[in-house]
Order: structure tokens, then C-alpha cells, then sequence
């Protein structure tokens, strides 16, 4: 990465500052970019979704892994719970999506209710583990709420088995005029579903997966309690990466904690944050972090900056420590800031090898939460900061009342934030192709066919915050 000659500020700098500038190039195509990474993730392409309650869950995880990214799931779930989570994910399909599941005798308003969990807007009604019918939110409609499922379900669907190639699915489901495809194995069982969409996808993305061929999924711990304990149960468990995670990562705890998982000998991956400094990263790199973490206050949901004045503009953060990394043979991954595809690119541009997404995608079909419409019929989720009072709440249950209530008082994060699912955009797929399709081209502007080549060739110029605003799109017109 190298500056403009004269644009080199003497302050730093966010993602809105700064701009790309298109070199000569010779790769004809976005599908020519390889997005693959190369920190140890396994990551084929460089997103991680962020370890926030209201974002990662199981079904985030084996949607965002499918596509080669890879969810962090949160410090506050109880082992035998993210044992669970881990165990589902690692079973899914490299191809077909998990459906949700329900029976004949379930009620139309129990579809209707777990109907959106899922991108794909269909619940498949199943008998003795075979399916019989497919119900959508079009079938509810105007139905009786207690009216059993098998009196509106379709049972005129497309199916095909397990094993079949996408593109024939792809092709059964254009002659049939059809959007989902119910995926059957060799004994009639349900195996899982294919949409039109999701079938062409699997020939553009590659899965993230683990040396058995499963599914690849990461957890954190934080650094207070049995730490190696907590790190030792999650890799039993099959977890792929260790995050040991806190607000302030360049701190005496963190630095043990990350000594003490580092001799447990646990042959995984160990990322740890959050510094937004190079003598940070040689800190954390040197107790044992493989991967480091940075960013302290861009995200959507902290408010560390205004609470603290502690932090750092993200572009500059991420260029500083990925400069250190790289002398110590080391990664990082830029977590926090992300608000359109650009940010990533320039996340990338500046040296980070995965890019961390947390409120972006709680505003999904997959995220873990409640689908809520308000009074103008938009749909949103509830989202909040991982150090938020509400965050705090949960973390802190088990503690003594008088304890609940004096950490309760020190919050540096929103508790709750309404994030609309974008009607072009609802599921986190759907974010996934707009953000690796900006990042793609941002790659062949540059000339690059990899990551690493993006990185070394980029160009970045400094722009007035008049500059930011002329690269918007104007959809409604001057």
C-alpha cells in the first residue's frame, strides 16, 4: 500500500477519507480474484462475522461458513451451548441450507413465526423425517392462525436428491417456474433445501472448511475466570479458532491469558484484541496471538469514544498494526467501522487479512434475533453492543445482586438499536455477494489477483468529506 505522492496527512485517518486509485491492469474479470486468505482461518473469503449476541449464532454460522467466511461465536455462551452450536454447524451440508422443520399437525401461526429464520421464506412440512410439503408466508395469508399446516402447505413441490449436481437443480427449478428445491437422500429423508440463487452461488463460492471437510467455526473466550479451561473446552468441542477477546487487549490480563492458552499446546489458531497499536500487536504477537484484533470504538454499537476519548480513526489503526504484523510473521483482522463494501476493500488495501462484521449483518434473516415490523411496515432486528448495559445483564446473571448492580452503572455500548433488513438485501448472503463483489472489483482496479496483491499494489489518495459524499449514488434524483 502506498499513498499519492503529497497525500500522506499528518493526522489519521477512517475509511471515509480515503479513496482508491485505479491502476493499470491486465485481469479481465472479477471471477479471475482469488479472495481466499492466508492467516490460518481457512477463510475463503475475508469476512468473519463479529462475536456479538444479537449476530452470531448457529445459523449465521453455517450460512457465513458455506460461503467461506467464518462467525466468532460469543464469550458469554455457556461451553455445553456452544458445544451444541458447534457440533449442528459441523454437520451441515457444504451445499443445501438446513430448513426450518415442522409437522402436519403444527399451526399456521407457528409457521409464520419461524418462517424468517431462514432466508430462503419457507418452512418444510415433514412426516416421520420426509417431507410432504412446502408452506410459505404467501400460504398463510389470510389463513385461520390455528388452521394444522397440512390443509395449506404445497404439496406439488421440486425435489431432487441430495447428491444432484447444482446446475441440475438449477435447471429443474427454471422448467418448474420454482425458487426452492427440496433436497431428499437415497432413504426419502429430508436433507436440506436449494434455492435458484443458492445453487448458482456454490459455483462462485468455495466453503470454509476444516481438515475432515466440515464446516469451520470459531469461538471466543474473554480473560477473566479458567480461561485455559473455558479455550481447552471449546477445541475439545471442535471449535476452529480461539478468540480471546476484551475492549482493551494491550493490558497485563490479556497478555497472561494469552500465555496460558498458548502452552495448553491446543494447535488452533489463536486471535487476540483489541489494539489499535503497533507496540500493542508485538505485545500480543509475542504471548502467543497469531492473529490480532483492531479497532477500538468504530463500531456501531460502542460508545467508547464519546464515553472515553479512547481510540483510534480505523484506516490508520489497521495500517499501523498490519505494518508491525507483518514484521513479526503475523496477521490481523480489522474489526469494527464497516458500512458498505468500499470499507472492506480499504480494510484489505491496508493490510488486514479478514475484515470483522458485527451490526451489518444483525439486520439479517440469520441473525439470532426477533424479526419485528414497525407501524411504516419496515422489518428490523434489535441490536446492541457487546458492553452495553443490556450485554452486561446477561453476562453478569449469576453474580451476587449487589455485584449486578454496581457493574451495571459502567456501560460503553447501545443496549438496543433497530436494524432494518434492507428489502434488496435481507439475508446475509444477499451481504455477502454485495460485499465480495465490491471487493472483487476494487481487486481488478487495482490489478490484483489476490489479496496480497491488492495489498502491495493499492494506491490511496486523502479526500475532503465533499469528495466522500460525490462517490454516493443519488437515486431519487438532485
Amino acid at each position: 500500500m502506498q499513498f499519492l505522492p503529497g497525500h500522506q496527512p499528518p493526522y489519521d485517518l477512517t475509511y471515509d477519507d480515503v479513496f482508491l486509485v485505479p491502476n493499470r491492469t491486465d485481469v479481465a474479470s472479477r471471477f479471475d480474484v482469488d479472495l481466499s486468505t492466508a492467516d490460518g482461518s481457512g477463510t475463503t473469503i475475508p469476512i468473519v462475522v463479529a462475536n456479538m449476541t444479537a449476530v452470531a449464532g448457529k445459523r449465521m454460522a453455517e450460512t457465513v461458513a458455506r460461503r467461506g467466511g467464518i462467525v466468532v461465536l460469543p464469550q458469554d455462551l455457556p461451553n455445553n451451548a456452544a458445544a451444541d452450536t458447534i457440533a449442528f454447524v459441523k454437520s451441515r451440508s457444504l451445499t443445501a441450507d438446513t430448513p426450518v422443520t415442522l409437522t402436519p399437525d403444527h399451526s399456521v401461526s407457528e409457521a409464520v413465526a419461524l418462517i424468517h429464520k431462514r432466508a430462503h421464506g419457507a418452512a418444510i412440512v415433514v412426516d416421520q423425517g420426509k417431507p410432504v410439503g412446502v408452506v410459505t408466508e404467501a400460504a398463510c395469508a389470510d389463513v385461520d392462525r390455528f388452521t394444522r399446516l397440512r390443509d395449506v402447505a404445497v404439496t406439488d413441490f421440486v425435489t431432487a436428491p441430495v447428491a444432484a449436481a447444482p446446475r441440475e437443480i438449477f435447471d429443474r427449478l427454471e422448467a418448474a417456474h420454482a425458487h426452492l428445491a427440496v433436497l431428499v437422500a437415497e432413504d426419502g429423508t429430508l436433507a436440506g433445501v436449494l434455492t435458484r440463487t443458492g445453487a448458482i452461488r456454490t459455483g462462485i463460492y468455495s466453503p470454509a472448511v476444516d481438515a475432515a471437510g466440515a464446516l469451520r467455526i470459531a469461538a471466543a473466550v474473554g480473560i477473566n475466570g479458567d480461561v485455559p479451561a473455558k479455550a481447552k473446552a471449546l477445541v475439545d468441542a471442535g471449535a476452529d479458532l480461539l478468540v480471546v477477546d476484551t475492549a482493551h487487549g494491550h493490558q497485563v490480563k490479556m497478555l497472561e491469558a494469552l500465555r496460558a492458552i498458548r502452552d495448553l499446546g491446543l494447535d488452533v489458531p489463536i486471535v487476540a484484541g483489541n489494539t489499535v497499536s503497533a507496540e500493542g500487536t508485538r505485545d500480543l504477537a509475542e504471548a502467543g496471538a497469531d492473529i490480532i484484533k483492531v479497532g477500538v470504538g468504530p463500531g456501531a454499537m460502542c460508545t467508547t469514544r464519546m464515553m472515553t476519548g479512547v481510540g483510534r480513526p480505523q484506516f490508520s489503526a489497521v495500517a499501523e498494526c498490519a505494518a508491525a504484523a507483518t514484521e513479526l510473521g503475523v496477521h490481523i483482522w480489522a474489526d469494527g467501522g464497516i458500512r458498505h463494501p468500499r470499507d472492506v476493500a480499504l480494510a484489505l488495501a491496508a493490510g488486514a487479512s479478514n475484515v470483522m462484521i458485527g451490526s451489518w449483518f444483525a439486520g439479517t434473516y440469520e441473525s439470532p434475533g426477533d424479526l419485528h415490523v414497525d407501524r411504516n411496515g419496515n422489518a428490523y432486528k434489535e441490536s446492541f453492543g457487546m458492553a452495553s448495559k443490556r450485554a452486561v445483564a446477561a453476562r453478569t446473571a449469576t453474580d451476587s445482586g449487589f455485584d449486578r448492580a454496581r457493574k451495571a452503572l459502567f456501560e460503553e455500548g447501545i443496549s438496543s438499536s433497530r436494524m432494518r433488513l434492507d428489502p434488496e438485501r435481507p439475508g446475509v448472503e444477499d451481504l455477502i455477494d454485495h460485499i465480495c463483489s465490491g471487493v472483487r472489483s476494487a481487486c481488478t482496479y487495482a490489478g490484483a489477483r489476490t489479496l496480497a496483491e491488492f495489498h502491495d499494489r493499492a494506491v490511496l489518495g486523502v479526500q475532503s468529506a465533499a469528495g466522500f459524499a460525490e462517490g454516493r449514488p443519488l437515486p431519487s434524483g438532485w
